[in-house]
């Protein structure tokens, strides 16, 4: 598993964005477009906040992902639905639920359910059961799954139905319905807060490009309520934090994309209405 932590890789906060900037502005900055990645764990990120209306303490998230354009190289990738884990107010950690391009697994694909304690909680990788699909696992996190691209797969986190103090995340094939859990995640969290959604590219900023669509993104709250943003703030890891400055978000009729190797045509913290 990858880390992904808002220190590590510079997230705004989802409460203040900045505003939106020019294409010209974009350009004018330090550019990496080709060669690696320089962050400390060796991958370019990109995030899409959620911006909810109020709502009571959540306890599911959900978001579908469709891998539209296979990567062309063997280097890593990870598509992930990401959320925070809340005890009395204050986060305890956070878990990532997504699919991955990964050489370690027949035909490159994979998915992950992992997740680390927040610093005030001691640090580390939270622990979690075993996997509950068939299949290699490669670590505690990451197991072969058969994901096909242009197939929309739906991630879903949401309380244990068998152990307390537990969170479960499953992905769902919407092409045949078949819903398949993870593994369950252990959290002293009792509800979830701050979804986002990202891609993690590891490969060369120039390797071809690689895109994905994000949509239907949905929370419930404890009261049973749906919840679903009513826009998405745009964050991308910075040159100075080792990020790509070629990937960039845009939208068609379906949903919102995140794509690697392409000029960049939404500005750091755009705030997108969905």
């Amino acid at each position: 598993m990858r880390r992904l932590w808002r220190a590590a890789v510079g997230l705004l906060s989802p409460r203040s964005p900045s505003r939106m900037r020019s294409s010209a502005h974009i350009r004018s900055e330090r550019q990496r477009e080709s060669g690696r990645p320089q962050s400390t764990n060796g991958a370019s990120s990109f995030h899409l906040f959620w911006n909810l209306p109020p709502h009571d303490p959540l306890v599911e998230v959900s978001a579908v992902l469709e891998i539209l354009t296979l990567p062309a190289v063997p280097d890593l990738y990870f598509w992930a639905l990401q959320v925070d884990f809340l005890a009395g107010g204050h986060s305890t950690g956070a878990g990532h639920a997504g699919l991955q391009w990964n050489r370690d697994f027949p035909k490159s694909a994979a998915v992950n359910w992992g997740g680390y304690a927040s610093p005030e909680s001691g640090g580390g990788e939270l622990e979690g059961s075993t996997f509950l699909l068939p299949g290699m696992a490669g670590s505690q996190n990451t197991q072969s799954y058969p994901w096909q691209s242009g197939r929309p797969y739906r991630l879903r986190v949401f309380p244990s139905p068998h152990i307390t103090q537990a969170w479960r995340a499953e992905v769902t094939d919407l092409s045949s319905g078949k819903a398949t859990p993870i593994r369950d995640l252990y959290t002293d969290g009792d509800s979830l807060a701050m979804p986002m959604v990202w891609t993690e590219s590891f490969a060369d900023c120039a390797a071809p490009p690689v895109t994905v669509r994000w949509s239907h993104l949905r929370a419930v709250d404890s009261t049973g309520r749906i919840l679903t943003p009513h826009s998405l703030l745009v964050n991308y890891q910075s040159w100075e934090q080792g990020g790509c400055t070629n990937t960039s978000v845009e939208t068609d009729a379906r949903g919102v994309l995140q794509v690697t190797c392409t000029p960049r045509k939404l500005a750091q913290g755009t705030v997108l209405p969905i």
